[in-house]
């Protein structure tokens, strides 16, 4: 499964290691993270050349306070160390699915 746990202690490692990543602010008190995790885990097998990431923010609040996570659920995608999307609210599957064909097409030499 292309599903991971980010930490504080992974989190440096994971951006290194897969060129693209979605990451997922949640917490377990949040009724609408538990619903987007759902769209997440619905559309990750289709996207097997991404990685999905998940960070609980009550747990890691070093890293939802350095991406200035304000409300969750909230989602970003990377592609090559770059953010591409960063927005907070539950997404729909389509909508999801989109982006992450535009961050897949996306000419990696553009980001430089």
């Amino acid at each position: 499964m292309n599903m991971i746990e980010l930490t504080d202690k992974n989190f440096n490692d994971a951006i290194d290691q897969h060129g693209l990543l979605v990451i997922d602010f949640w917490a377990e008190w949040c009724g609408p993270c538990k619903s987007f995790m759902k769209v997440l885990e619905e559309i990750a097998p289709k996207y097997p050349e991404f990685v999905f990431g998940s960070v609980n923010i009550d747990a890691e609040k070093t890293l939802a306070e350095e991406f200035q996570v304000r409300s969750i659920p909230a989602v970003m995608i990377m592609r090559d160390k770059v953010v591409l999307f960063a927005e907070s609210g539950s997404l729909s599957a389509s909508v999801m699915m989109k982006l992450l064909d535009e961050a897949k097409a996306l000419d990696p030499e553009k980001l430089k």
